[in-house]
């Protein structure tokens, strides 16, 4: 893990693009820890996050617009009685 302070990340944000492993960003006035980066790995979290929600979720594969217009016009069929 590799822990590097506030001012060497805003003077070189390029870590992120290439990062490999775990960094641990740290106030070295206060001695805190500030926030932990994870690399972002290939596959999703979202089993992993859902927990005993899992069963629940509808992933029907559709993009983020799509999900919008969607739960869009459910809103205005619930707010103003539209047939589909």
């Amino acid at each position: 893990m590799l822990s590097i302070g506030i001012g060497e990340l805003q003077r070189n944000s390029s870590i992120f693009n290439n990062l490999s492993e775990e960094i641990q960003i740290v106030d070295k006035r206060r001695k805190k820890i500030v926030a932990m980066v994870y690399p972002v790995k290939e596959h999703s979290v979202v089993d992993k996050l859902a927990g005993k929600y899992r069963g629940m979720v509808d992933n029907k594969g559709l993009s983020l617009e799509q999900i919008k217009e969607e739960a869009m016009m459910k809103a205005m069929r619930e707010k103003y009685g539209l047939s589909s």
